[in-house]
């Protein structure tokens, strides 16, 4: 039987396209967003409470990736992207009813707004419901997962010299933690698996209002070149 669903809330988030955004929550911890509640959640008293909580958990739709035809296979991207698991084994973004769930740290409550960190979501993301993180029954000491069974081992991101003040400089600004939301991200090599990046291809992609450009001068290195505020 169909079943409708509505957000009831939208993410405002640093995120503002798919590329390099985290494979998982938590991996970028300078990953900042406010989740802006709507009616008639946006009443503080549908957050009564939550202050006393450190993490949530955020159910949401994949609303750039939501498709009419189901996939059974899929290829995830922490296995290079050419080998195919049952849509159930993975956690990508391609589900039967595209929904997303990821652990987020709760830094701040205020009526109709919560402020997270440590986020995975694109701005934009629909949020359908909203659950305290409960330790002692979420965590699994005992837990499995022998096709991910650790982070990826982060690659090293080193600087332009120009690169770097922009990004100071644009931190102030924004007063948000732009130079380590940038390293947290490219240290998890955004770029598909696929590919053999040569030194001279450049990379780009926009966090909050600005755009971050690097290369690869070596392989297992990034190097950021840019950070610029994008034209109005």
């Amino acid at each position: 039987m169909p079943h409708s669903v509505r957000p009831v809330g939208i993410l405002r988030s640093c995120f503002k396209e798919k590329f390099a955004i985290p494979r998982q929550p938590q991996l970028a911890p300078a990953a900042r967003g406010v989740l802006e509640l709507l009616p008639p959640f946006d009443d503080g008293a549908a957050v009564a409470g939550l202050e006393q909580v450190s993490h949530v958990w955020l159910l949401f739709l994949f609303h750039q990736a939501l498709e009419d035809s189901p996939r059974l296979k899929v290829r995830p991207p922490r296995l290079g992207g050419n080998r195919a698991l049952g849509v159930f084994a993975t956690r990508a973004t391609h589900r039967p009813n595209g929904i997303g769930q990821s652990v987020v740290k709760l830094e701040r409550v205020e009526a109709g707004r919560l402020h997270l960190s440590g986020i995975d979501l694109l701005d934009g993301t629909p949020v359908l419901d909203i659950k305290p993180y409960v330790p002692y029954a979420d965590m699994v000491p005992e837990a499995r997962n022998a096709i991910a069974d650790a982070a990826p081992p982060a690659i090293a991101v080193d600087w332009e010299g120009t690169a770097l003040e922009q990004a100071r400089a644009q931190a102030l600004r924004l007063d948000e933690p732009v130079i380590e939301l940038i390293e947290q991200c490219l240290a998890q090599d955004p770029r598909p698996a696929y590919q053999t990046p040569t030194p001279e291809r450049r990379y780009g992609v926009r966090f909050w209002d600005l755009q971050v450009r690097w290369h690869y001068p070596a392989p297992g290195r990034i190097r950021v070149l840019e950070v610029v505020r994008e034209a109005s």
